[in-house]
């Protein structure tokens, strides 16, 4: 009888996580809740609401999932892992205490601190100390960079030019621009360097590390206009390999496992570090506590892994590294299409045409923002879909990703034209 798994999320990154189980060597009984059309090609939905934790926990136990993958960050933050635990239903994604990791980024900046983990330089505003904050951000040398410390779908992080740019952003940040999420505000020193996106898979004490990835936060080219929560990215990154691997794994990933096991909340799931890497010296920028999203897109088709036994033991506390391979067997690029507007004021429901053209190039589409509906699919978010292609060579993945994007039809459609453009081999 085949492992009954239930995937949590309804995006990209959750779409590319229930393709990578269903093509294990002994696929398992999918379930996704809610799940999106493209995962739901694969699995079962379950119409229980994400935030009902308890509800889920029941369903789970009835059904005997024997692993859960947590996609979003919202639930972990919320302890959908700790009520899944306490049922006794093995999960992969970390536990509410650890989430903190990502949930409150001056709870990141204190751990790194306190561990001697390299970061920009930073403080840590509340709202009550708005007026200290701006004789601060008078006298800071720019550019600054304004992040809320709260979830913030990725967009919650300004990096401000000019005095009045850092002002406009700490009056919206303090004034609710993303609610409760940017009552606390870091502010740190500007780091000028390459961007990468390193992934691990830990059980608390052990990791693996998936392929080095880039992607593409602004929403324009030439990384103009606003953050977003990822509008490309590429797999594996040329440079990143070898020696420089491993001082990421001295001097962050091996750190931060152990203070987290130190302080009681060890890690289990998906370690995203972000970094900036300055004249080959990693810095932390961001702890994600789960798959990247769109990097989860380009690094989980080009592994050679055998992915239920990777999470499944994983999230039992003694992970299977020999189930991972091969990092990557060959190159990925993904371009995000999303609707016009996007991340600011977009609108939905327009049909969407020409995936099956699409196809033809060899591509995988992993769905984001679409519902199925009258026998059509349409738009239903501001990232709507990634189309992925996997080939020797990053130029070959490129060509062919651009290619198929260009069968793909729906009013209002947006995409960057450069992503993965001039990456040296």
């Amino acid at each position: 009888m085949a492992t009954r798994v239930l995937v949590l999320g309804s995006g990209g990154r959750e779409h590319a996580l229930t393709w990578a189980l269903a093509h294990c060597p002994e696929p398992p009984q999918l379930f996704v809740l809610p799940g999106n059309p493209g995962m739901w090609e694969l699995a079962q939905p379950v119409d229980i609401p994400i935030h009902e934790q308890r509800e889920i926990a029941r369903f789970c136990v009835l059904e005997r999932i024997r692993l859960v993958v947590v996609g979003p960050e919202q639930p972990l933050s919320e302890g959908i892992a700790d009520v899944l635990r306490d049922a006794g239903v093995p999960v992969f994604g970390p536990s509410r205490a650890a989430a903190q990791l990502e949930a409150s980024k001056a709870f990141a900046k204190e751990f790194m601190t306190r561990h001697g983990i390299p970061t920009a330089r930073s403080r840590v505003f509340t709202a009550e100390e708005w007026r200290e904050a701006v004789r601060y951000l008078e006298e800071h040398p720019l550019p600054v960079v304004l992040k809320a410390s709260g979830l913030a779908a990725g967009k919650g992080v300004t990096i401000a030019w000019t005095r009045e740019e850092a002002l406009q952003a700490l009056t919206a940040l303090f004034e609710g621009a993303f609610g409760e999420a940017g009552k606390v505000v870091v502010v740190e020193e500007y780091l000028a360097g390459e961007e990468l996106s390193v992934l691990a898979l830990c059980d608390g004490n052990q990791y693996v590390l998936l392929a080095p990835a880039r992607d593409y936060k602004r929403a324009l080219d030439g990384d103009r206009g606003k953050n977003t929560g990822g509008m490309g990215a590429y797999a594996p990154v040329p440079w990143a390999r070898g020696a420089f691997l491993e001082r990421v794994e001295q001097r962050i990933l091996r750190p931060t496992l152990a203070g987290m096991r130190a302080a009681g909340t060890p890690f289990v799931g998906c370690l995203y570090v972000g970094l900036m890497v300055v004249q080959g010296e990693p810095y932390v920028l961001e702890f994600n506590v789960r798959f990247g999203d769109p990097e989860a897109q380009v690094v989980l088709p080009i592994a050679d892994a055998d992915w239920l036994t990777l999470l499944g033991t994983a999230a039992q506390g003694r992970l299977a590294r020999s189930a991972l391979r091969h990092r990557a067997r060959q190159v990925a690029c993904c371009v995000v299409l999303a609707s016009e507007g996007y991340p600011e004021q977009y609108r939905t429901g327009f049909r969407i045409t020409g995936l099956e053209a699409a196809q033809q190039h060899g591509v995988l589409i992993f769905h984001a923002g679409t519902r199925w509906e009258q026998g059509a699919l349409w738009t239903a978010g501001g990232r709507v879909l990634n189309v992925v292609s996997l080939a020797p060579t990053l130029e070959e993945a490129r060509r062919r990703c651009y290619a198929a994007l260009e069968c793909i039809q729906f009013e209002g459609k947006t995409y960057r034209r450069d992503i993965a453009a001039g990456v040296e081999p």
